[in-house]
């Protein structure tokens, strides 16, 4: 008896040994999945942050044009309405130069209403 009780401890020795083994290979090969997943989770964030950047320098060089393209326009229109404003200016000019200085040569005295009521 004592050789079936030294032989069944034995068998399961060696099966808390292969326990052993199979649970120790399981760790293993869970941290190798760990450290697979994350480098590859790290090889799309920097994927995904390169063709975000790509995108981004492409869409800041096409609004850089369109600013340039943006400033020639309003740069034109400025320089229409300057003109537009000396014609006018040139057109009246004389008129109101006119007008100013018949109103300032020519003076009619007069008294002043406020005065005319205090005299009566």
């Amino acid at each position: 008896m004592s050789n079936q009780s030294s032989q069944g401890i034995q068998t399961l020795l060696e099966a808390e040994k292969d326990a052993a083994s199979v649970v120790q290979e399981a760790r293993q090969y869970r941290t190798q999945r760990l450290k697979d997943a994350r480098s590859q989770a790290s090889k799309e964030v920097e994927e995904y942050k390169k063709q975000k950047e790509e995108e981004f320098k492409s869409l800041e060089s096409k609004n850089a044009g369109s600013t340039e393209n943006l400033q020639a326009q309003v740069d034109k229109e400025t320089e229409q309405k300057i003109s537009e404003l000396k014609k006018v200016y040139e057109a009246h000019k004389d008129a109101v130069l006119d007008k100013i200085l018949d109103r300032v040569t020519k003076v009619n005295p007069e008294l002043h209403r406020n005065l005319r009521k205090l005299e009566s």
